[in-house]
């Protein structure tokens, strides 16, 4: 054999692993609904937290592809298929993205992150049990989450009689949850005012309408649209002097009143666990959909007393983090 020939060979020889492991590097595709920007920008990291606990490290053993619908819900599909068609190992979304998802494909593992009741969303048949290729992490609570919010908006606004609800009609999770929050403040001896808003040019004649009628305080229903305008929001808010209860502590960083929730990077680092799992060879219709066991309780000080609130003892001492 020549010179050139063995040359040839042994270069051949030491670039075929190289090419066999670039092409074996399993990819998550992450999929989200909303836009990429905060807060939702601290989720990648959380879910790549995740995913190191389960040995595995982007750009070392595995890839991930990003795909953002910046609130056009009408555009998930199209990039579900086009993950689909990259035969992207797991997907990992929220709940509007792993619907798309589910309909694009019913052998790719999904893992999802939800605030929506899964069974009820039709993302899975059980939660100790969930079968076919999807699994993940809800922030639900069966309910009881929505109740604690109300109450704790009561024991901070006692006076109000009326309670106004925001909702996004185009998550359903958003939709129904307002029996429960109807309920809950019929218990307390109020009443509810709903609203349904699709786009942030609504939120204004939302508040001024919710001030028209009387309602002494406000609940922003969980729904990522309503995150993703969080600051619109809380500024609508002070500007109307309604106090609110919102669904992340996000709000409360940003100026609004008070929240209860689960961890939303916490939810998303154990999607990151299970993502790893899946990646390992664990079956999705075996991994039980995890419910929230810790929350995070915050209240903002200066919003209250802005509003002229004074915040219980009771609150202060069971609260997780109070902002002055």
């Amino acid at each position: 054999m020549n010179r050139r020939a063995f040359i040839t060979l042994l270069g051949g020889v030491a670039g075929w692993p190289l090419a066999a492991r670039a092409q074996a590097m399993p990819t998550i595709g992450f999929l989200r609904s909303t836009p990429s920007a905060p807060p939702f920008a601290k989720l990648l990291p959380a879910l790549r937290d995740g995913l190191n606990e389960e040995g595995f490290t982007e750009g070392r053993n595995v890839s991930i592809e990003q795909r953002y619908a910046d609130n056009r819900l009408e555009r998930l599909p199209e990039i579900a298929a086009d993950l689909v068609s990259r035969k992207v190992s797991v997907i990992v979304g929220n709940s509007p993205a792993a619907t798309a998802a589910r309909a694009a494909t019913a052998t790719i593992p999904i893992v999802f992150v939800t605030g929506d009741d899964p069974v009820r969303a039709g993302l899975v048949v059980s939660l100790s049990r969930p079968g076919g290729n999807l699994t993940g992490v809800t922030f639900f609570g069966l309910g009881n989450l929505t109740t604690k919010r109300l109450e704790i908006l009561h024991e901070l606004v006692p006076k109000a009689e009326v309670i106004a609800v925001l909702i996004d009609p185009t998550y359903p999770g958003s939709e129904a949850d307002l029996p429960v929050v109807e309920a809950a403040a019929r218990a307390l001896g109020r009443r509810t005012l709903a609203r349904r808003v699709r786009s942030e040019r609504e939120f204004e004649d939302a508040f001024a309408g919710f001030v028209q009628a009387g309602a002494g305080a406000v609940l922003i229903s969980g729904a990522p649209f309503f995150t993703s305008q969080l600051h619109a929001l809380v500024a609508l808010s002070a500007r109307h002097a309604l106090p609110a209860m919102y669904d992340q502590r996000d709000y409360v960083v940003a100026g609004g009143l008070v929240s209860y929730a689960a961890s939303f990077t916490g939810a998303y680092r154990q999607a990151g666990v299970y993502a790893g799992r899946i990646l390992k060879g664990a079956k999705v219709s075996e991994l039980p959909v995890l419910q929230p066991t810790t929350f995070e309780f915050a209240i903002n000080l200066k919003t209250a007393k802005a509003l002229g609130l004074t915040v219980p003892n009771t609150l202060l001492v069971s609260a997780d983090e109070v902002i002055e």
